[in-house]
């Protein structure tokens, strides 16, 4: 029964990430807003509530090193694997306000985090911590974040000419589509999460090692089919953004609720885990601005480095 759970998470994940980028690919059409802004937004918050679900619901029962684990974990595999496959299926056009803003954006958030877990290093404490301080300091970040982001919407809406694409579908329907693809990918990622967790400790894998590869990997599934079904429609924009879009959500909303309803304890694992991410981010940056386009190969080297990452938390 727990495979055939499993096998149904997969199914509702691709078919509801087939009606999100459908309603949501409609929505940019209709508001004359450029596809990759629906991606850093709605499809980005979208395909971010299973981190949510499992970030929140971590710190509310005090466990909040699953929290940071879950969220780095996560943007470390949107990174590398989501963007990687999707560059391998089909090269991708790189957006220059995303790689003028957003991403940058990105990596400095992600440093911004590495300097709150240092507490050890810069004031001699016993143990890390990201503070409720901390946690509404990355709250105030994210609103900041998504008044720019509005704020460019309305901009490019004001300077496009009149919408000449078809409108695939009424309004009504759009938003239809998006709630609907938005309740598969909710249902089908806790289906998937849930099955493979149960299938882990019947093979008598650790519940440590279970939080570090199986619920990150398992709650960045939405924004893998999403992107991967938006790469396949030729919708690069949306990929891109979702990824983008997803990775600012993870650390600004989801941690940062997380650690100001109670504070993140952080290991030294966590700490080396963010350098990755780090260390990630600018590598797929360079690879996005050498030719303003991320190609096949440079998608195998991305798919080869989170093999590499993966070896290395497995060695741990």
């Amino acid at each position: 029964m727990t495979y055939v759970l499993l096998l149904a998470g997969f199914i509702l994940l691709i078919k509801g990430a087939d009606f999100f980028v459908d309603g949501s690919s409609s929505v940019a059409r209709i508001l004359r807003i450029p596809s990759v802004i629906i991606g850093l937004t709605i499809v980005a918050f979208g395909t971010s509530m299973p981190e949510a679900s499992v970030s929140v619901t971590a710190a509310l029962k005090g466990a909040n090193e699953l929290a940071l684990s879950n969220v780095i974990g996560s943007n470390i595999f949107n990174l590398l694997v989501v963007t990687g496959v999707c560059a391998v299926i089909r090269p991708m056009a790189v957006t220059q306000s995303v790689m003028k803003k957003e991403f940058p954006f990105s990596i400095l958030i992600t440093a911004a985090l590495l300097l709150m877990c240092m507490d050890q290093v810069f004031f001699g404490a016993d143990s890390a911590v990201i503070s409720k301080l901390n946690g509404l300091v990355l709250l105030l970040l994210f609103i900041v974040f998504l008044a720019s982001t509005i704020r460019d919407s309305l901009k490019s809406r004001r300077e496009s000419a009149e919408d000449d694409s078809p409108k695939t579908m009424s309004p009504l329907a759009s938003i239809l589509y998006i709630l609907a693809g938005l309740a598969g990918i909710v249902l089908g990622g806790n289906l998937v999460v849930d099955s493979a967790s149960e299938i882990a400790r019947s093979f008598g894998l650790s519940q440590t090692f279970i939080g570090l590869t199986i619920v990150a990997l398992g709650t960045s599934l939405p924004e893998l089919v999403t992107s991967i079904v938006a790469a396949h429609k030729g919708e690069n924009d949306i990929a891109l953004g979702n990824v983008v879009g997803s990775n600012i959500f993870n650390i600004l909303l989801i941690l940062g609720a997380s650690s100001a309803l109670n504070p993140v304890l952080v290991s030294q694992d966590s700490v080396w885990d963010i350098l990755i991410l780090i260390a990630s981010s600018i590598l797929v940056y360079v690879f996005c601005l050498t030719k303003k386009t991320l190609n096949r190969v440079e998608g195998f080297i991305m798919l080869l480095a989170y093999a590499g990452f993966f070896a290395f938390i497995t060695l741990r």
